[in-house]
């Protein structure tokens, strides 16, 4: 008995060959348009794709990483109209025509921009897998900083904030470096930070 159930109910359910499976309608299709490292550029994509995919994946800037692709780890840090953000969080259709900056963007071989030489200089990096959404993040952090915006160890919520190893340190908190490079960071980002100053 318990085989001619069995027998009926495989037969009521299709054929992976003849069924089409769920949920596999056409995506919805939508034009972007952003500004990707002074660049304008145009995409038609899914509206479901990242920032982070669309970047990656259409755009072929591979500088950013998926890394948890649950916005834990910092991998994917781009500079969205001058914040930073983890790309693996945010659609791209979110972002018409905004001003998107990736670690490609900042600088290039030859001509680094000052956080990328300060990060050669203080070694900080080791496998380098973080270090382009590490990079991204520090740059933005010293622009925070000067903005007058607080972070949870800020003494004065209405002041301005000193480049201090606390503030560097709790600003970068989402960032993490699984090779432990974090105090070489910390050099890099005062030692650009007081060239700016």
């Amino acid at each position: 008995m318990v085989a001619a159930s069995a027998t009926a109910a495989l037969a009521a359910v299709p054929s992976a060959a003849g069924a089409a499976p769920a949920g596999t309608d056409k995506p919805v299709l939508a034009k972007v348009g952003f500004t990707v490292n002074g660049e304008r550029r145009e995409l038609e994509l899914d509206t479901r794709t990242s920032l982070l995919d669309a970047v990656r994946e259409h755009l072929h800037l591979t500088g950013a990483k998926k890394g948890c692709d649950h916005g834990q780890c910092g991998a994917c840090t781009m500079i969205v109209d001058g914040r930073r953000i983890n790309s693996c969080l945010t659609l791209a259709v979110m972002h018409q025509d905004a001003s998107v900056m990736t670690i490609e963007g900042l600088g290039k071989p030859g001509d680094l921009h000052p956080m990328q030489a300060a990060f050669v200089k203080h070694d900080g990096y080791q496998c380098g897998f973080c270090t382009p959404g590490q990079i991204c993040s520090s740059v933005a952090v010293i622009a925070e900083i000067k903005s007058g915006i607080p972070s949870h160890v800020s003494a004065d919520l209405n002041g301005t904030y000193e480049v201090t190893d606390a503030e560097i340190r709790e600003r970068m908190s989402g960032n993490i470096c699984r090779c432990g490079a974090y105090s070489n960071i910390v050099e890099a980002i005062t030692e650009v930070a007081g060239k700016q100053a």
